[in-house]
């Protein structure tokens, strides 16, 4: 026996047309659409030029992939990651972790100081994630960033989105607000993806009230410092 674990991460990156189209299959069906979400020919083209494509693996399995582009934050070089999905039956296996980890020594490999992404920010798990289980922060708040979105994930719901940043060295300590400042709390539904299918009114109060709530709390000077297990965003507000 050579002591592997069946259920060990693999990261890979693809480079031949067969594994981009294995890719673009993948990041098809963890959107349930019917239309391509990212075409090899971009993948292709993105890979050539520099950018990311990589795809997780359980078991020889693919399970997830990732899709990113050379960008800028803050005016220093940037990785963002504009896809990154993982079918429904891996989703607690460490698998999102594993990916942003191999993002995260990419970006440093080759000389990149910030990984960034967005992220839907009424889909409780995902700010959790993003938020209290890798540290990276929400810098700005775009309502309905990609326009309409039919695929099966957003249900034609506004596209609104939170950039998030992340540092490439964990030694980077995230900036709170100077001078004195008030806690507040955004509070998120307990399953948007759920309720857009159940109460489509419903979602959509969310969706507004959490666009007012904390988009305007961003742009007046908040830092997001955290996310309760109840799934409310903390800020700190300059006061």
């Amino acid at each position: 026996m050579d002591g592997s674990d069946d259920n060990e991460v693999e990261i890979r990156s693809p480079h031949t047309i067969e594994e981009m189209t294995a890719v673009s299959e993948v990041l098809r069906q963890i959107w349930g659409s019917t239309k391509v979400i990212v075409s090899v020919e971009l993948m292709r083209a993105v890979e050539h030029a520099g950018g990311y494509v990589a795809a997780a693996f359980v078991a020889d399995n693919m399970v997830g992939a990732s899709f990113g582009f050379l960008a800028r934050h803050e005016g220093r070089p940037a990785l963002h990651s504009h896809i990154t999905g993982i079918l429904p039956g891996a989703q607690h296996a460490g698998v999102g972790r594993a990916m942003k980890g191999h993002q995260r020594d990419w970006a440093a490999a080759n000389g990149i100081e910030w990984v960034t992404w967005t992220f839907d920010p009424i889909v409780r798990r995902n700010a959790w994630f993003n938020i209290e289980v890798l540290g990276a922060r929400p810098t700005d708040y775009l309502p309905d960033f990609y326009g309409s979105m039919a695929d099966a994930v957003n249900a034609d719901d506004e596209s609104d989105r939170v950039l998030c940043a992340w540092p490439v060295d964990p030694s980077v300590e995230p900036e709170t607000p100077a001078g004195p400042t008030e806690r507040i709390e955004v509070a998120t539904p307990e399953d948007i993806v759920v309720l857009r299918r159940t109460d489509p009114a419903a979602a959509g109060e969310w969706r507004r009230r959490v666009r007012r709530e904390l988009g305007d709390a961003l742009a007046a000077g908040a830092v997001v410092t955290g996310f309760t297990r109840e799934g409310s965003y903390i800020l700190e507000r300059p006061i």
